[in-house]
């Protein structure tokens, strides 16, 4: 640290930001990058660039650092370990100071975390795995508007997964029609019904024709089933005005949820959250836009890191996976996603990519919303996999029934009823579970159409985003 001072250009692993022995505070916020170095970077050198490039540093020592108390807050990388089964890749562990980040803000953590460092030329890929969210920085944000218990209060649904489908096809029906699906969906079975992530206003369909048309056919269902039902009606607009025009005019049409996309930025998200806790309406959050930067394990941001800014932004549901559909999950990795939005604490579990130990302190936990290319014949698999506070999304194994919507909803329910009620006799779901549907299915002519047309469908690919500690290929069948 002698030659600290001297102009010019010092390796970023001389000006303090490599510190091996450090021992992270429980203050401190904690993240873990996958870094490529660039050929003849030492692996601790790029550790030291990361830390630094991401909290104080720039290329050339700068007098002004001694205006500040510079080793308080500069990002410390105390650890670079290879990764198993690769010779040019490392996980590099970096703490920061909590004085570095504004308080209860998406938008700074992001910016400060993942801003500039990505472009860095002495990096050929660089990856943000995970980070633990110290309970002093986490108490900053509001959480959850309002989080799976009251959620399920809300609802008056209890001890099973929540149904749900996205409106087929995305674009191009007009507002009634659009109604149509979502009352003979509603009408079936199902607890909720959605608006695709694309689906805004458009010459086709304006969004208030399409709020009307919709809330009139949940209004018709509830009063047909004598069950609560809900459409994701999605809010996401052009400007924050206009999101808040579209979500109180569902609120007054007497909408329990409303919706908005990843795409409308980190800034929205959270002003629609403390909109949707101040006036006791569920936010389904949509991934749009997720895989360009968390599908590709060398480089981006993993998935699991979203989950825990969109925990602390405070959405109540958000799309994690499925295993088992046609979206990318590994299982293991789509574990790790679900324990993050759902448990009070987290342990460091390398099957499930998870680098730390996370403790929520209280904050409610986040829905997890299974989507894409999942139908009634999977529905043991999808017990297994993900549990019972979950919403399972069924869009085309819904509308695409042999024998219309309400069929397709029909035949969800009896299959989802059906399992929970062998899971709850102790029958072991992932071994008996193709009997037990096959046994459902001779008393609901709607489940066995189901079984004859999706029955064999799978999506056997392996995935690109799985554990350093296993690498096990997304199996339709397993």
């Amino acid at each position: 640290m002698t030659d600290r001072w001297s102009a010019g250009v010092l390796h970023y692993a001389e000006m303090g930001y490599w510190q091996p022995d450090y021992v992270p505070k429980p203050s401190d916020l904690l993240a873990a990058f996958r870094v490529t170095p660039q050929a003849g970077v030492p692996p601790e050198e790029a550790g030291a660039a990361v830390a630094g490039e991401s909290s104080t540093a720039t290329w050339t020592v700068v007098w002004t650092d001694r205006l500040t108390a510079y080793d308080h807050y500069q990002g410390k990388c105390y650890s670079v370990e290879p990764v198993p089964g690769r010779d040019d890749q490392y996980i590099a562990r970096v703490a920061y100071d909590l004085d570095l980040f504004e308080e209860g803000s998406i938008a700074n953590l992001s910016s400060s975390i993942i801003g500039n460092v990505f472009g860095f030329k002495a990096l050929r890929a660089l990856r943000l795995e995970d980070m633990r969210i110290p309970p002093h920085y986490a108490k900053t944000f509001q959480g959850p508007a309002h989080g799976i218990v009251m959620e399920r209060e809300y609802l008056n649904k209890f001890g099973r997964p929540l149904l749900g489908a996205t409106v087929k096809p995305k674009l191009g029906l007009s507002a009634r029609n659009y109604g149509r699906v979502v009352f003979e969906a509603l009408k079936g079975g199902l607890d909720f019904t959605k608006d695709d992530e694309n689906i805004n206003s458009q010459p086709f369909m304006r969004w208030r024709d399409r709020f009307l048309h919709c809330m009139e056919a949940v209004g018709k269902a509830q009063a047909e089933t004598g069950e609560i039902k809900g459409h994701y009606l999605n809010v996401t607009a052009a400007t924050m005005e206009d999101m808040y025009e579209r979500a109180e005019f569902a609120r007054e049409l007497g909408s329990v949820i409303v919706m908005v996309d990843l795409t409308a930025g980190y800034t929205a998200i959270q002003s629609m959250a403390r909109w949707a806790r101040r006036n006791g309406v569920l936010l389904h959050l949509h991934r749009a836009g997720h895989s360009t930067y968390t599908r590709q394990k060398e480089h981006g941001v993993s998935f699991r890191v979203i989950a825990k800014w969109m925990r602390l932004a405070g959405v109540d549901h958000l799309h994690a996976g499925t295993v088992v559909g046609k979206l990318e999950g590994d299982p293991g990795t789509v574990a790790g996603y679900y324990d993050t939005l759902r448990c009070h604490q987290a342990e460091p579990d390398p099957a499930k990519g998870l680098y730390f130990e996370q403790d929520w302190v209280s904050m409610p936990g986040v829905m997890p919303v299974a989507s894409g290319g999942i139908h009634a014949g999977q529905m043991h698999q999808l017990l297994h996999h993900l549990g019972e506070d979950v919403i399972l999304q069924f869009g085309g194994g819904t509308i695409g029934h042999p024998q219309g919507i309400a069929a397709g909803a029909t035949a969800n329910r009896v299959a989802l009823e059906a399992m929970v009620k062998a899971r709850n006799e102790g029958r072991h779901l992932l071994a008996e579970g193709p009997d037990i549907l096959r046994a459902a299915a001779k008393h609901s002519r709607e489940l066995d159409m189901a079984l004859s047309t999706w029955g064999d469908v799978t999506f056997d690919f392996e995935s690109t985003d799985t554990p350093d500690v296993t690498a096990v290929p997304t199996r339709g069948g397993a």
